[in-house]
């Protein structure tokens, strides 16, 4: 298998994430895709194509609907629970090497998800500062897979990813581009298997084919010891596997380009039926007529004539009722994010199960990012602290010392006087902890994000020592 080859995953799945960045980027990259999303009507010539295409409006609803899927999750803060170390601390504060915090990489992640239902996180060590850090790859950069069985459970045995790296260029302000395979493999170890990584890259051929070459290949090291796993970690909308994913934006991209097609019909036939078109009968040919209010037609042929073509349009109210339809059905399909909520009277309950369908999709997409991300948190504790015995591996981390936790609560409103009043009275008669009580406040919105639990007792003593002064 040559190591240009790709998964048959990713050859289905590549026209759909293409799609997707080119609905997501708007109307210019739409438009310049061409045909590809809008067929020229028969017999129209190049010319007549690009006066077609210009005409057409697209309205990227698309965009906006993800824009409003990732602002519901990132409505409230992550929950975060990292080991006090300083390699932590640093992973935390620039998660990437390049200035991105941990709340921002969290974001990227769910950017990519929510737009293509794919991503990937590659943790590695950075030998001169003594410290893991984390790279994001698109869908379209992890380009092979496969997965076995290795000592009863099935893990990625084989990760193929594409990357660019700078190659000399003719001068320090003209970079080149070479293209780069990354390659990370299980091979047997004695009864265990070890992590190899190996970079190929593309060597160009003066008038030949360019030739993938082996140049680097090597072992990472944990104190001295092999990685027993891949330190990668795949993220999508419904589960962290190497499986690809449908899009969850698929359906509301599909009935955008729909759109789009209809308002190009739409404009197009405005265009012919809105002009009228002057006709004469009578004139001699050789005269230039000209039309406005300063200019009269003369003739002297008795029976000369002039009126116009006038077109009705009738059969665009098809087009209108048909654009309607497409936009009620992407403001459904991208859970009513784009028009606003009934006005009519609606219950608690009623509301809840209209719903629980909608945010299933962003909870679905949450809870399975959050799930990524807390193995990422582990494999980078794990590769740094040395007081962990050496048998532990990442997945042997609980959730008592990392977690991150995506917002799954996509209510607009805190909670009510009356559910106040009752996690008071639950704390009151000892059901539940000071400290759940707290976070359930904040939670309901009544604590502000940030403030920790200690730092709101400390506010509350220091409020009762000022009333307890006051009456006195």
């Amino acid at each position: 298998m040559p190591i240009q080859s790709t998964h048959p995953d990713y050859e289905l799945y590549t026209p759909s994430w293409s799609r997707a960045r080119d609905v997501l980027a708007g109307e210019d990259a739409v438009k310049a895709a061409g045909e590809r999303y809008l067929r020229r009507i028969q017999d129209h010539d190049l010319l007549d194509y690009d006066k077609y295409r210009a005409r057409a409006s697209f309205y990227n609803a698309t965009a906006r609907t993800a824009s409003g899927y990732i602002g519901m999750i990132f409505r409230r803060a992550p929950f975060v629970k990292l080991p006090q170390t300083p390699a932590m601390d640093d992973f935390s504060n620039d998660t990437d090497l390049l200035g991105t915090t941990l709340y921002g990489y969290a974001k990227q992640i769910v950017t990519e998800v929510v737009h293509v239902g794919r991503a990937g996180t590659l943790l590695d060590w950075e030998q001169t500062e003594g410290r893991p850090y984390a790279s994001m790859y698109r869908a379209e950069d992890i380009v092979n897979w496969r997965v076995d069985r290795v000592l009863g459970r099935s893990v990625p045995t084989l990760i193929v990813l594409a990357e660019q790296v700078n190659a000399l260029g003719r001068d320090e302000f003209t970079p080149q581009l070479m293209e780069q395979r990354r390659v990370l493999k299980l091979v047997p170890d004695g009864p265990q298997y070890r992590c190899e990584v190996e970079l190929w890259r593309e060597i160009p051929r003066p008038g030949l084919k360019p030739e993938w070459m082996l140049a680097e290949r090597h072992t990472p090291l944990r104190r001295g010891e092999p990685l027993r796993q891949i330190p990668f970690v795949f993220h999508g909308p419904r589960h962290s596997r190497p499986a690809v994913e449908r899009p969850p934006l698929d359906d509301v991209i599909a009935v955008n380009l729909d759109h789009y097609r209809l308002d190009a019909d739409y404009k197009h036939g405005i265009h012919f039926t809105a002009l009228p078109t002057a006709w004469v009968a009578g004139f001699d040919p050789k005269n230039q007529l000209k039309i406005g209010s300063a200019i009269a037609w003369t003739s002297q042929d008795p029976s000369a004539r002039a009126g116009y073509l006038e077109y009705h349009g009738h059969g665009l109210e098809s087009f209108e009722r048909a654009l309607e339809r497409d936009e009620r059905l992407m403001a459904l399909l991208g859970s009513r994010l784009l028009e606003g909520q009934k006005r009519v009277a609606e219950t608690a309950e009623a509301l809840a199960i209209r719903q629980s369908g909608e945010e299933s999709i962003l909870a679905n997409i949450a809870t399975t990012v959050s799930e990524g991300l807390t193995q990422v948190l582990r494999w980078a504790h794990w590769w740094s602290a040395e007081d962990l015995p050496a048998t532990t591996q990442p997945e042997d981390l609980g959730d008592d010392q990392l977690v991150f936790e995506l917002n799954t609560d996509f209510g607009i409103t805190g909670m009510t006087a009356r559910e106040l009043h009752a996690v008071v009275s639950a704390w009151q008669a000892g059901a539940f902890s000071r400290d759940t009580m707290l976070e359930l406040f904040r939670k309901g919105e009544i604590l502000p994000d940030g403030r920790t639990n200690e730092e709101e007792v400390r506010l509350l003593e220091k409020s009762n020592d000022q009333a307890a002064q006051i009456n006195s």
